[in-house]
C-alpha cells in the first residue's frame, strides 16, 4: 500500500481547497465525526459543496478521484440531492451536494418551524428536512462562510410533538395488524422506528440538532428498550404485551 501523502490534519484542507476550485461552489464544510471530533481512526471524511447556481457533478469527476459521483437528484431525491462516494489519498470521503437556495428555504422553514419528513436509506425513521439546517450547525467550514443557526424556538415547539405523532400510529398500527398474528419480526421493526421517532421528539424538544441516527437512542436514553425487543417471540398475547410496555417507555420519555 502507498504511503499516503497527507496527515488527517492536512487531507481536509487539501480536499477543500480542490472543491472550493469547482464552479459554482461557494463554501466547502467538513462534517460529520471529523467535524464533531467523536471519529475512529478508520471513520470517513464527510464533506458538503454548497454551489449557488448550476453544479455540474462531471467537474467533480474531473478531479480524477476513484470512486462513484451521483448525478443532481442521483441519492432518491429530496433532501439529499445525491453526491460522492470516493477514495482521496486511501480515505474513504463522502461528498454531499448542497443548493443554498434549497438549504436557505429549509432554514426559512425551520425557523417557522416547518419540515417534512422524508423516507431515505440508513434511516428508520426517516430523514427530517431541517437535516441540512443541522449540518450548518455542526459542520466545520473549510471554505468560504455559512450561517450557524441555532435551533429554532419555533421548530423546538412544533417538532416533537409532530415526531411523537409518529411514534404512537407506528405502534398502533403493528399492536393491530401484526401483533394478533404472531407477525415478530414486524411487530420488532415498528418498535425500531416507533423507538427512533420518538428518539427525534426527545431531542427535538432539547433542542438538539441530529444529522444522522447512529447514536440517536444512545442520546435519548432509549437503550432501554433493546431487551424487549430482543425477547419478541411469534406469540400474539406476548407481542401485544411487549409493544404496550415499549409504548409505556416511549411514552414516558416523550416530551409533554
Amino acid at each position: 500500500m502507498a504511503a499516503m501523502r497527507f496527515t488527517d490534519a492536512e487531507l481536509p484542507l487539501h480536499i477543500a481547497d480542490r472543491l472550493a476550485g469547482l464552479p459554482a461552489v461557494r463554501a466547502v464544510a467538513l462534517g460529520g465525526s471529523r467535524a464533531a471530533g467523536t471519529h475512529r481512526p478508520d471513520s470517513d471524511w464527510d464533506f458538503a459543496v454548497y454551489y449557488r447556481g448550476g453544479f455540474d457533478p462531471a467537474d467533480l469527476r474531473a478531479l480524477g478521484w476513484p470512486g462513484e459521483v451521483s448525478e443532481l437528484g442521483g441519492w432518491g431525491g429530496g433532501v439529499f440531492n445525491g453526491g460522492a462516494w470516493l477514495t482521496v489519498d486511501g480515505r474513504r470521503v463522502d461528498v454531499h451536494y448542497r443548493d443554498l437556495a434549497d438549504v436557505e428555504h429549509h432554514l426559512a422553514e425551520a425557523r417557522a418551524g416547518r419540515f417534512r419528513i422524508e423516507n431515505l436509506l440508513f434511516h428508520l425513521a426517516g430523514v427530517p428536512t431541517y437535516i441540512v439546517v443541522a449540518e450548518l450547525a455542526g459542520n466545520r467550514v473549510l471554505h468560504g462562510s455559512l450561517p450557524r443557526p441555532d435551533y429554532p424556538p419555533a421548530l423546538r415547539e412544533r417538532a416533537p410533538g409532530a415526531w411523537w405523532s409518529r411514534a404512537e400510529l407506528t405502534l398502533s398500527y403493528a399492536r393491530t395488524n401484526f401483533a394478533p398474528r404472531g407477525a415478530a419480526l414486524e411487530c420488532a421493526g415498528a418498535a425500531a422506528r416507533a423507538c427512533h421517532e420518538t428518539a427525534h421528539a426527545v431531542l427535538a424538544a432539547r433542542g438538539e440538532w441530529v444529522t444522522n441516527e447512529k447514536r440517536l437512542l444512545d442520546r435519548s436514553g432509549l437503550r432501554l428498550v433493546d431487551p424487549l425487543v430482543a425477547a419478541m417471540t411469534p406469540d400474539a398475547a406476548a407481542l401485544t404485551g411487549a409493544l404496550d410496555r415499549i409504548a409505556e417507555i416511549l411514552g414516558a420519555a416523550a416530551p409533554e
